[in-house]
């Protein structure tokens, strides 16, 4: 087990890794959660206007932006080279500029929900390293996962729900399942490549160009609506949380 230089105040009663697979299983859980408010909107549409649900997505932007921002990119060059993280991050963005191609190609309808699954999962690794280190990143990084996957899961289960025959309740189990991607790939990180800073750093890199070109091809576009900026302002509210919880938690 790794050992840390600092016992935070919850190891007295859990060991740390409980602690770890409780928090990614939490940011895993945003996702259904969402996708539970997205079906309760699709039974009540009259209860969200349109402008209310662009808010939703663009609030999912603004949270994947700060994660990038102040999180995974500072953290990711702290232990790389230039050019080894130059390298890092242009493969992340051809890497989710393919898949996003070969899925429009298949016109598949989970494209948003793969594209939600791939930045979660090595977020997660990131989350269980960073607290196997003793970095007070692994907490606002939980945060900022949480803030993104609600509203990821909200856009997803939509998308899914116009665009397939299947039934509500099994778009639903897809989602809770993917849940358990969390603490699996948080326990990963935490027990295997704590001293793998610079595989784990790539990783951070190669995410964040992912999560720049799902923001700028999918969120930025479908978030706008006529001259009405009140979407846009999502965006800014959730780099805003972002930024709030990275100030509270991580010391300066």
């Amino acid at each position: 087990m790794p050992e840390n230089s600092v016992r935070p105040f919850y190891q007295i009663l859990v060991p740390e890794y409980v602690y770890v697979m409780l928090l990614s299983l939490l940011a895993g859980a945003a996702m259904p959660v969402g996708a539970l408010l997205a079906r309760f909107d699709l039974m009540h549409p009259a209860l969200l206007k349109q402008k209310s649900r662009l808010f939703i997505v663009a609030f999912g932007g603004g949270a994947l932006i700060s994660a990038v921002a102040l999180v995974l990119v500072p953290d990711g060059v702290s232990q790389l080279s230039p050019l080894t993280a130059t390298l890092c991050f242009g493969a992340g963005g051809v890497f989710f500029y393919l898949l996003d191609l070969i899925l429009s190609q298949l016109e598949s309808s989970a494209s948003q929900l793969v594209a939600m699954l791939s930045d979660f999962i090595p977020e997660a690794i990131a989350l269980g390293t960073a607290f196997a280190v003793g970095e007070s990143t692994g907490l606002i990084l939980a945060l900022l996962m949480i803030l993104q996957n609600l509203p990821e899961g909200f856009s997803a289960y939509e998308e899914l729900a116009n665009s397939t025959e299947l039934p509500p309740a099994g778009i639903l189990l897809a989602f809770a399942s993917l849940a358990i991607a969390g603490p699996v790939s948080a326990l990963t990180g935490y027990f295997m490549l704590a001293d793998a800073h610079q595989f784990v750093a790539g990783l951070m890199l190669f995410a964040s160009a992912g999560i720049l070109y799902l923001v700028f091809q999918d969120v930025a576009p479908v978030s706008k609506t006529g001259t009405s900026g009140f979407p846009a302002l999502g965006a800014v509210a959730g780099f805003m949380l972002g930024l709030a919880g990275n100030m509270l938690i991580v010391p300066a």
